[in-house]
């Protein structure tokens, strides 16, 4: 199942961010780029899948800050087009963002029942439901683009994108740093006692 959404949002990317520099629209090329980050997430969700807790929280560690990445990168590109001030293609948006939409909700109802299994796949899920909320975002910006003949709805939902990909990484990110918290009492012991065998040997050495 990860594969398969690994593969569906790397191949997303590519045609999408395509789309978006084409189209000239912010907020298509930060869509896109959340799906090359969903992609890079999958296969960090794959590695830890066999792995211990501790694996699993890294893992999802490494997520939220992928997000943030991504947010700050959202935000530059809206600092490019507040310079450049062109409206994106309307039309384009629209099919490109409905695209992407019917293939994250694909992959959200893949990931639905494995939502709450553990830090790893939760924060998997979370990816995909706010990618889900940014392709409905692009839709909004294609009509009101369409209807304004504006660059500012572009722009807004962009940050309103941003907005959402900070604020998933800081959920993200407490997630694991409080699952990792959790690990640390049940490592404690067993280290205690590698300590107390090794001075037992010791003493009857001497």
């Amino acid at each position: 199942m990860l594969a398969t959404v690994l593969v569906l949002n790397a191949l997303m990317f590519i045609v999408e961010f395509g789309a978006g520099l084409v189209a000239g629209s912010a907020a298509l090329m930060a869509d896109a780029v959340d799906m090359l980050g969903d992609a890079f997430v999958y296969g960090l969700s794959l590695f830890a899948l066999s792995r211990g807790s501790r694996w699993k929280a890294g893992a999802a560690l490494a997520k939220g800050g992928f997000i943030f990445l991504f947010g700050l990168g959202v935000l530059a590109e809206i600092g490019v087009k507040l310079a450049t001030g062109v409206p994106p293609s309307s039309r384009l948006m629209l099919v490109m963002g409905a695209s992407a939409l019917a293939v994250n909700l694909t992959c959200l109802r893949l990931l639905w029942r494995f939502r709450r299994q553990d830090v790893n796949m939760s924060s998997t899920f979370e990816c995909s439901r706010n990618d889900v909320i940014a392709n409905l975002g692009v839709l909004v910006a294609a009509g009101a683009v369409a209807w304004s003949h504006s660059t500012w709805p572009d722009i807004l939902i962009a940050g309103g994108i941003a907005a959402l990909f900070l604020r998933s990484a800081a959920r993200v990110i407490a997630s694991a740093l409080a699952e990792l918290k959790r690990e640390e009492p049940e490592l404690q012991p067993v280290s205690l006692t590698i300590v107390r065998r090794a001075r037992a040997q010791t003493d009857q050495t001497r």
